[in-house]
């Protein structure tokens, strides 16, 4: 198979962008990243280059007309729907309506939005109760990187694309408008699972626009409850989620966004953040894996339970974000796990991310962010040392991709095995960070002080196939949630005894705490630099992060040698 160079068109470097770009490279293709800003550049920059092919995996704008027209090379969408699916909330209606068959579909860029000849597509079951960040980086990521590798395979063959023609039985996809916020619209009054999958249905955006005490806020992150009440009550708060009575039972809301006021620019936090000063006659339900250790809830930030031998910690924080206050409960619960009689501590995440570090929109939300991030890192810093002082043999379970002190956490365990499919950033410098969470213990130990060295200054993502030939992960699992839990125990179970995990024995036995704490202290010092004081613009990084501002151009690591061009800005 010949290599090609190929163009990376998309709107940000997200989950599936860097996927393709990792997936392509390991197939033997050269590709390049093209972040869409100015539409002229963006010509200028695919024009001048010796590309053969343009892939668009993640894009909300238009392709300017001149680099679809232009019969040199071909402009590829990755559109999230069904073949005849057009608009720009396929995953939104396909959630909502509850289709039972969902896919994705390779199309060539068009006039109209989504009407071009089709390349390739793939369907899959639509799992039930899933909310659309997972929906889009579980099934969705798994078809649309599918359809690129076909696409690939295809071009320059003698292969055709097929127009799109809604005659053909097979074509059951329709022209869908956007939806709005009317038709995410719901009352208090109605069932439980019906306000759930309107608020799953507009996860990552909008949200969904709602009245909570008596003021609007956009909803995020719901979990069922049985507890009754009057429809749109508070019934309780638990850790930073507010549980509001529905028509049938009710609802955990765990993150909310104020309406923004006329020029006002507004973004997620957790809920009892935003209703602070409000929920003083609320209940605070305050459950935890010491006070009820197989709680029967069903709404568990943090839960334990013990098979085989091995006890199995899982956190799950919305959008894989760890704030103070969710590193100083996931402390209290390692120190109670610890406490436990069992040889293996499996330290595993849930549904979406593993872990993406500290709360950067609790910290721009702060009166001081620099102040609450200094606290935070702090926090995440006491997480790692209880990993790396258990009794047990401490194992990670990546289920869904980390980025910086989120690969740093898992790697305070003896052993990491990761999830198929699952994409690591192991840097911090791209943030303005040092960086922190032991890494210069737990990185140089994992994969040698060179690579670390280049991992850290490279700011790039890498794959869990190439993390395993580098040692950062022990091994990698089914790509399949249930079964990849499956495998996950299994081989936690083992860990302890089996010949093939030596390794990982022997990793706890020659461990150096004096040594992990000189890190802890030199990256704490540097941190202090750049977070207080501000060294090399956290501040502006963090906040241009959390309010989604428009990027201004590709950082030059993102691009390939053979597509050079002015039109990038270094990073």
């Amino acid at each position: 198979m010949r290599s090609l160079k190929i163009i990376l068109l998309a709107s940000a470097f997200n989950g599936l962008t860097q996927r393709a770009w990792l997936e392509l490279r390991e197939a033997g293709h050269v590709p390049s990243v093209v972040l869409f800003s100015d539409a002229e550049a963006v010509c200028q920059q695919i024009e001048d280059s010796p590309a053969a092919l343009v892939i668009c995996p993640f894009l909300k704008d238009r392709v300017p007309a001149r680099l679809w027209q232009d019969t040199r090379r071909p402009v590829v969408i990755i559109h999230p729907g069904i073949v005849g699916d057009r608009g720009a909330s396929a995953l939104d209606w396909a959630i909502t309506r509850q289709v039972p068959v969902w896919g994705v579909t390779a199309l060539q860029a068009a006039e109209e939005m989504d009407s071009g000849a089709i390349w390739a597509s793939h369907e899959f079951e639509m799992p039930t109760s899933i909310r659309k960040s997972e929906l889009y980086n579980g099934p969705v990521a798994d078809a649309a990187m599918a359809c690129i590798h076909e696409v690939v395979a295809r071009f320059g063959s003698d292969f055709v694309p097929q127009p799109l023609d809604y005659s053909l039985p097979q074509v059951r996809g329709r022209l869908q408008p956007n939806m709005k916020q009317s038709d995410r619209s719901f009352s208090w009054e109605d069932d439980a699972e019906l306000i759930q999958r309107r608020i799953d249905a507009a996860d990552g955006q909008p949200g969904v626009l709602a009245e909570l005490l008596g003021e609007p806020y956009y909803l995020y992150d719901a979990h069922l409850d049985n507890r009754r009440g009057t429809p749109g009550q508070l019934l309780a708060v638990h850790d930073d989620a507010v549980l509001v009575a529905t028509g049938d039972r009710s609802l955990w809301i765990g993150s909310l966004r104020c309406k923004p006021r006329p020029g006002e620019e507004t973004f997620k936090r957790p809920a009892r953040h935003v209703l602070a000063g409000r929920l003083d006659k609320v209940p605070t339900l305050n459950w935890s894996v010491a006070s009820q250790p197989y709680c029967k809830e069903l709404y568990q930030p943090i839960r334990y339970r013990e098979l085989g031998g091995v006890g199995e910690l899982t956190f799950e924080f919305y959008n894989g974000a760890m704030s103070t206050e969710q590193c100083r409960r996931l402390v209290s619960a390692l120190r109670w796990a610890k406490a436990q009689d069992t040889e293996v501590l499996l330290f595993r995440g849930g549904r979406g991310s593993f872990s993406n570090g500290v709360h950067l929109n609790v910290i721009q939300a702060a009166k001081v962010p620099g102040l609450e991030a200094w606290a935070n890192i702090r926090a995440i810093n006491d997480v790692c040392r209880e990993l790396l002082t258990a009794r047990q043999l401490v194992v990670s379970g990546l289920t869904g991709s980390a980025g910086a002190g989120g690969v740093m956490l898992a790697l305070a365990a003896d052993g990491v095995f990761a999830r198929s499919g699952v994409v690591l950033n192991p840097h911090y410098k791209s943030m303005g960070l040092y960086g922190s969470e032991y890494w210069t213990y737990s990185l140089p130990r994992a994969v040698g002080y060179e690579r670390a060295l280049q991992l850290s200054e490279e700011c790039l993502p890498i794959s869990v196939v190439e993390a395993r030939e580098m040692g950062l992960v022990q091994d990698v699992g089914p790509r399949c949630p249930q079964a990849f839990g499956a495998w996950l125990m299994a081989q936690a179970q083992r860990v302890a005894h089996d010949p093939l995990h030596a390794a990982i024995r022997e990793r706890r036995r020659t461990r150096d705490v004096a040594d992990m704490e000189r890190c802890r202290d030199e990256e704490l010092a540097q941190m202090q630099l750049d977070m207080v004081q501000d060294r090399n613009r956290f501040s502006e990084k963090c906040r241009h992060f959390v309010l989604k501002h428009p990027v201004c151009g590709t950082p030059r690591r993102l691009v390939a040698p053979w597509a050079n061009s002015a039109e990038v800005v270094s990073g």
